[in-house]
């Protein structure tokens, strides 16, 4: 879908600019850092204000470093990272800023929601969505409601103020979008012609139809925003937000059962004749040192949702990718890839994913991709069948 035209509907991000760092409170630190990164700070709303959003980010990267206990500066570089389609560093910067200012207006919450979905976590942009409704504007909240994966909680928010006297022509095209992604098609065509030309409508709607199936999880999101999504190493390191870390006491209270977590599975030795143990000698008044418990991986739960790794212009180019990942990522290394051909106008894509799991699980298994500097997101599986490539290792048993 054209940007130019995705943003006459879209999210007021960029129009409602003013004052978003400076009215979050003010300037903690000595207050000459203050001042200059209040300085920096207005030059990088200046920057977004024009789309310029290299200048914005290296103005808010300033900002962030003189001050780094401002919310507003850390919520107004997650903005410049967003609008330059670096969503992982714009998540990191606007959960940082939220972070220290949990109270913050609606826009903070809409762009961590944004990077969320464009990052593959639907789950937790749709929780937060959810817990601070109050705080967004029904146009927004409902086409990001429809993004985050919940197309009949956004016709919902829009269809209400869709009819008040005040509706405007972009909160219309937000709600006939969202019947769209509804598969409400006929709904989402009446509602569309209200604001389209007659001659432009089936237009709108092909588009539409491309724009419901995306190939990656950012598609949706970059288009709507009018930016293209680029490969993002995350916040820079200098900036990250301290966090007070969590003070554990030792030895002074009995040890809680070790909880399942999701880990590669252990291989559990066979059990050795049974002998008397030497008994070592203990010295009186001290308590034998029992050994710590070893965590066991709890086994995935099936279910309908798979992670994406990737979509590719062949079979052959994704059992390549596959060979690549599954080096590289040791959290793949037991699962077998999935590839669904998805067509996207006049081309095929071959889809690489792994899956069935329920959506915990599947969720787990994306943040342990994207820890090992991959990208992926979560969805429901679609037509997602073993690879016709994929070859199980041979195993040689032990003689």
């Amino acid at each position: 879908m054209k940007p130019r035209r995705m943003l006459t509907i879209g999210f007021a991000i960029v129009t409602a600019l003013g004052g978003t760092a400076s009215a979050m409170g003010a300037a903690s630190g000595d207050a000459d850092n203050g001042r200059a990164a209040a300085a920096d700070a207005q030059s990088a709303r200046e920057a977004l204000q024009a789309r310029k959003t290299d200048a914005a980010i290296r103005d808010a990267e300033a900002a962030v470093a003189k001050d780094p206990q401002n919310a507003g500066h850390r919520a107004l570089l997650g903005q410049a990272y967003l609008l330059a389609g670096r969503f992982t560093a714009a998540a990191q910067a606007l959960d940082d800023s939220l972070a220290l200012d949990p109270q913050q207006n609606g826009r903070t919450v809409l762009n961590l929601a944004l990077a969320r979905i464009a990052t593959g976590e639907i789950g937790s942009a749709r929780a937060l969505l959810t817990d601070h409704a109050g705080k967004i504007g029904p146009s927004d909240l409902g086409l990001a409601l429809a993004l985050a994966g919940d197309p009949a909680a956004a016709v919902d928010v829009l269809a209400p103020a869709a009819r008040e006297a005040g509706a405007t022509a972009k909160l219309r095209q937000n709600l006939a979008l969202a019947l769209a992604l509804a598969g409400r098609w006929g709904d989402a065509k009446a509602v569309a012609a209200m604001d389209i030309a007659p001659d432009q409508l089936n237009e709108r709607l092909t588009e539409w139809a491309s724009f419901a199936r995306p190939a990656h999880a950012h598609d949706q999101v970059a288009a709507l925003l009018g930016t293209q999504a680029v490969q993002d190493a995350g916040l820079p390191a200098g900036l990250a937000l301290a966090r007070t870390p969590e003070v554990t006491l030792a030895e002074t209270a009995p040890a809680a059962a070790p909880a399942p977590v999701s880990l590669p599975e252990t291989a559990v030795a066979a059990p050795l004749p049974l002998r008397p143990a030497p008994v070592q000698p203990q010295l009186l008044g001290r308590k034998p040192r029992m050994p710590a418990p070893k965590a066991v991986a709890a086994p995935m739960v099936a279910g309908p949702y798979v992670v994406q790794l990737g979509a590719f212009d062949t079979a052959a180019v994704a059992r390549d990718a596959w060979q690549r990942l599954r080096a590289r990522v040791s959290a793949l290394a037991q699962q077998v890839p999935h590839s669904a051909v998805f067509a996207n106008g006049g081309a095929r894509l071959y889809r690489l994913s792994v899956g069935g799991f329920a959506r915990g699980d599947a969720d787990a298994l994306c943040r342990a991709v994207k820890a090992g500097g991959t990208t992926c997101f979560v969805r429901m599986a679609a037509g997602d069948t073993v690879a016709d490539w994929y070859k199980p290792a041979t195993r040689v048993a032990a003689r």
